[in-house]
């Protein structure tokens, strides 16, 4: 009897997927129909004409949604009928395509001038504001969703695996990136993982996704051919330099947007931000808030060992507690989480944010809260073989030892960020089997894709020793710590 009801949802399921998504079909092409008549205008990134590409990206974010949930869902009613989270993983997902519908037809049938906003955000103003958008930030923004090498959802690529998961806490807040031939070049690479938080969080960690790479690549001034012209100069230091205040102008205009931004909240909204660029053979490392980058190398015995590269920046380290309180802000625990430490405002026991440096969250930006970047820099090192950064649902459950041997043993490179999410879920399940499972993303880049183009640059530099490689600690002087391998470098 168990058998054939789960035969008859899985039908029913399928076939309602099956119409849902014909009629979301079918919609669209009449859309068209409407728009080559003349009825209604397109525009060439709305879709349909809302003024911007807001559309698109909520959009796709419906369609991976709907997908992943149905698939979930599908697979937990087959594999077992009393899987607590299937049937909910079912109707989310018909919800999604209920929505995708919804959302390709809504306006359809008015002209562009008597047509409503479309919802993608909750309106705080009406007022009609201008745009300060330059025509070449415009281009840029058109281009960015255009851009085949750039990838935010699941999937992977010859040099990066991507996986996002929602957790049990509602919608999933975290994002991810993998922008290669980042900044036109053909040899550099953007990453980034965004942990949202508070009642806008996913917008605000979509957000910085789409638009801080922009800021980034924007300040990206130093134009490097190759390593020679690096061995003519006899020293990167002039490099780094640049490409450190790169990173501290992009995270400094990004905060200043989302400050000014009406399209959403962000006063007890915000994200982490953990970003990094490859550019040759030099990582440089931009952070705030508690995601992680981590290095997976080789050591002597060809076994995989952790090198982590950020430092999760939480209100309880002492640089960041003693501005916290200095500026008034409160830091404290709560009873049932006596371990996680929390910024507080001075006389409010709110919002109670667990890291000291994150975008948004202006209600306490006045009070010890900020968005400057913690800056790192690695010079890879034939031993070094891939980065994994990730959010806080996976470090919280498993440890870095744990995920660089899941990268480095997992079959295909293409699923090793999605073996991570999984190993995440499970160890959540089991350590904390009465909590909800966290939103989990993970970008895992593999450093050694470009074979060719390493061996050739290390055949013709000038041998060096690997402490070289390792302790470079003139390389950035003006902002955070260097990490290395061995531990970490203060700045005077």
């Amino acid at each position: 009897m168990a058998g054939l009801l789960r035969v008859l949802i899985f039908t029913w399921v399928i076939f309602t997927y099956g119409v849902c998504l014909s009629l979301s079909i079918c919609g669209w092409s009449c859309v068209k129909l409407l728009n080559i008549f003349g009825v209604i205008e397109l525009k060439p990134l709305g879709l349909i004409a809302v003024g911007d590409s807001a559309f698109f990206l909520h959009l796709l974010d419906l369609v991976e949604d709907s997908g992943s949930q149905l698939t979930e869902g599908i697979v937990s009613f087959v594999t077992d009928l009393n899987t607590e989270s299937s049937g909910a993983n079912c109707v989310v997902g018909l919800e999604c395509v209920l929505n995708i519908i919804r959302f390709l037809t809504m306006g359809s049938c008015f002209s562009c001038e008597s047509r409503s906003p479309v919802p993608t955000f909750p309106m705080v103003a009406k007022k009609k504001k201008v745009s300060t958008m330059t025509s070449f930030e415009y281009s840029r923004e058109n281009r960015l969703h255009r851009n085949h090498n750039r990838m935010f959802l699941n999937g992977s690529s010859e040099i990066a695996s991507l996986f996002t998961q929602q957790g049990k806490k509602g919608v999933n807040q975290d994002a991810m990136i993998v922008w290669e031939k980042f900044g036109s070049r053909t040899d550099t690479i953007f990453c980034g993982v965004f942990d949202g938080h508070g009642p806008y969080g996913h917008m605000v960690a979509k957000c910085v996704r789409d638009s801080l790479p922009l800021k980034l690549s924007a300040h990206w001034e130093v134009d490097v051919q190759d390593d020679e012209i690096l061995r003519e100069t006899g020293s990167k230091s002039e490099i780094f330099n640049t490409l450190k205040e790169t990173f501290l102008d992009a995270f400094k205009v990004m905060d200043k947007e989302l400050r000014m931004n009406t399209n959403f909240d962000c006063l007890c909204s915000g994200t982490t931000a953990v970003t990094l660029v490859k550019q040759g053979q030099d990582l440089i490392i931009g952070n705030i808030g508690d995601s992680r980058a981590v290095l997976g190398m080789r050591d002597a015995n060809n076994a995989f060992v952790p090198v982590q590269l950020t430092v999760d920046l939480k209100p309880d380290l002492p640089a960041e507690e003693e501005r916290i309180r200095k500026c008034r802000g409160r830091i404290f625990a709560l009873r049932d989480e006596p371990k996680v430490a929390r910024v507080w405002l001075p006389h409010n026991d709110a919002p109670g944010l667990a890291m000291a440096r994150a975008f948004g969250d202006f209600c306490l930006k006045e009070f010890g809260l900020i968005s400057v970047p913690e800056i790192s820099y690695r010079r890879i090192i034939d031993e070094d073989e891939f980065v994994v950064l990730a959010t806080d649902g996976v470090w919280d459950v498993l440890s870095n030892e744990e995920v660089v041997t899941i990268v480095g043993t997992c079959p295909t490179r293409s699923y090793a960020a999605r073996a991570v999410v999984a190993a995440a879920v499970r160890a959540w399940r089991y350590m904390y089997p009465t909590s909800n499972v966290d939103d989990c993303a993970v970008v895992c880049l593999f450093l050694d894709s470009d074979e060719s183009t390493s061996s050739s640059a290390n055949s013709t530099a000038p041998e060096e020793d690997e402490s070289t490689n390792y302790h470079d600690p003139y390389e950035l002087n003006r902002s955070g710590t260097i990490r290395t391998g061995s531990g970490a470098i203060e700045e005077k």
